[in-house]
């Protein structure tokens, strides 16, 4: 690997994990992962049927595993219930609004869970870094923000905020790997590159942020993610720990039906419909032999 341009500690004051990263083994991981996903489905099942709403905020550095994190909790939940707001650029009608209002736009309904991959702290962190805001426009964010939230509070929502922290070396470590996967490389821009050079000036922003936005009402929770497993684990255990969800019990138990006697109907031959080619048997001797039978089947 390169050596780190940085040229900083992976363990600067602003980045350090206040516990041990421990290894943690796939069967254990996914095991865990497992029981926890049962306790979001109670949880998905008390906020439809108490009509709660849920916002939780995903913020932190670039490549710090916010979005396996998030889709890891939304994996066998319903998108009716439990969506994502991963909000593009604004457009130039949105530069002219009050900051806040496109955000307000995405926020939940009753019986609904909102996950901001990334959110309205963009503008004390990116923005305020890059240049994209004025001083003034982030010091009014820094005014607001509280009063933003303690609104959303006021008013029922349950905001969860969570700032996920790499080190420097983990960090570039996995922007090399992604420079080399295919299937991540779309994970890699312009900004990815800004957030290695303006390490620092990330960190600064950061800490100005939290003296700010850390309240009583609407708190910060720090995430350390050199061991993506164990932020994962941790993220969504403190996530269920946080809320006062109860295991409801489900209504009205489907049952499957017996299927009904033919009526005679008969397929149509399949000679006359287009099919996809057969690709699988190609991967397979034994597929292609018939020796092997989907459940699907």
């Amino acid at each position: 690997m390169a050596q780190n341009p940085t040229g900083i500690h992976p363990d600067t004051p602003e980045e350090s994990v206040p516990y041990a990263v421990h290894r943690i083994s796939n069967k254990v991981y996914e095991a865990e992962m497992y029981r926890l996903q049962g306790e979001l489905g109670k949880l998905q099942r008390w906020v439809k049927r108490r009509g709660e709403r849920v916002v939780i905020i995903f913020e932190g550095r670039d490549a710090a595993g916010k979005g396996g994190t998030i889709k890891r909790i939304t994996e066998y939940l319903s998108p009716r219930v439990a969506r994502i707001a991963a909000l593009p650029s604004p457009t130039e009608r949105e530069e002219t609004q009050w900051y806040f209002q496109r955000y307000v736009a995405h926020l939940p309904a009753a019986g609904e869970i909102v996950m901001f991959d990334r959110s309205w702290y963009n503008r004390a962190n990116v923005e305020k870094v890059m240049g994209f805001a004025t001083p003034s426009q982030v010091q009014l964010f820094m005014r607001q923000c509280p009063i933003f939230e303690q609104m959303l509070v006021d008013d029922g929502i349950h905001l969860r905020k969570y700032w996920f922290s790499v080190s420097d070396k983990v960090q570039y470590e996995r922007f090399e790997s992604r420079m080399n996967d295919p299937l991540r490389q779309w994970k890699l821009s312009p900004m990815d590159m800004e957030s290695i050079v303006r390490w620092e000036e990330f960190s600064r922003a950061k800490d100005e942020m939290m003296v700010h936005t850390d309240t009583p009402v609407a708190p910060w929770f720090q995430v350390p993610s050199d061991s993506k497993k164990a932020a994962r684990l941790n993220m969504i255990h403190h996530l269920l720990d946080s809320l006062p969800y109860e295991d409801l019990p489900v209504p009205d138990p489907i049952e499957l039906p017996e299927r009904p006697p033919g009526l005679g109907y008969r397929r149509t031959s399949l000679s006359t419909q287009r099919r996809v080619p057969d690709y699988a048997a190609s991967l397979s001797k034994d597929a292609a032999a018939g020796k092997r039978h989907d459940t699907e089947d």
